[in-house]
């Protein structure tokens, strides 16, 4: 059995009926949707209510922080309402633009932080180029993290995981980890805990093979590539990652 934690259809070109055929064949039985923004998660709830093995997130992405209201939270709070929605995300920051502003970036993360721990739901956290600033709010924020929550795509570095491990991270690697120049990604891999290890695809992004549009059928691909970075058989490691995935999301079916 093998899932795809991470995931992007809303507006991304999917003919989705037979995408997910696709994936089905691959032998991916969960694929959780990302949201990105209030529009997206709603669109990924649709797609989640059609599908067996779909589920969702709700929240907003630190690029779009600068449109986030009250009734922005209001929003993705009804849509954590629903059985499908696993954990609020993606959420968090990212330095790698100017704008939005840092402390906007940081404060809609820290409200969306604080509805994740109020519903009692595990966050999907997005980290770029933020790493001291993402240990430190982790840190100031730790009483709302109690159920748990994702670094997806890790990128930080194998010098940095166990500071994020420590928190009660888990982490999720994607196709990147199939590239030829990857080596931070390749050690960050060998450095992760085994029971904290998931396994993503970004799609439609970081597709292990270049120049194509990912898809979560490439699970199976990505997965072995981990196995083999980490010296395990890949069914084991598969096997691992869907523990890992009930243990951490908990309205997973």
């Amino acid at each position: 059995m093998y899932l795809d934690v991470h995931a992007h259809f809303a507006q991304e070109g999917y003919d989705i009926p037979l995408e997910w055929e696709r994936i089905a064949r691959a032998g991916v039985t969960r694929v959780i949707l990302a949201g990105d923004t209030l529009e997206h998660s709603r669109m990924h709830q649709g797609i989640a209510a059609q599908y067996e093995g779909a589920y969702f997130t709700a929240g907003v992405h630190p690029s779009e922080a600068a449109s986030f209201t009250a009734e922005t939270l209001a929003g993705v709070r009804a849509l954590c309402a629903d059985q499908k929605c696993v954990a609020v995300g993606e959420v968090g920051l990212d330095y790698h633009w100017e704008t939005p502003e840092r402390h906007v970036q940081q404060r809609v993360f820290s409200q969306q932080l604080e509805l994740a721990h109020a519903l009692g739901l595990p966050v999907q956290i997005h980290s770029r180029d933020c790493c001291a600033d993402m240990l430190a709010m982790l840190r100031e924020h730790r009483a709302l993290l109690a159920d748990g929550f994702l670094m997806h795509c890790y990128s930080h570095g194998a010098a940095s995981l166990d500071d994020f491990a420590q928190l009660g991270a888990y982490f999720s690697f994607g196709g990147v980890a199939c590239f030829k120049n990857a080596r931070k990604v390749w050690e960050s891999v060998q450095a992760c805990p085994a029971e904290r290890i998931l396994s993503e695809t970004d799609s439609p992004y970081l597709s292990p093979f270049r120049g194509e549009k990912n898809t979560p059928a490439n699970i199976p691909v990505i997965v072995a590539r981990l196995a083999a970075l980490r010296g395990e058989e890949t069914d084991e490691l598969a096997a691992r990652i869907a523990r890992n995935a009930a243990a951490l999301f908990h309205k997973l079916g």
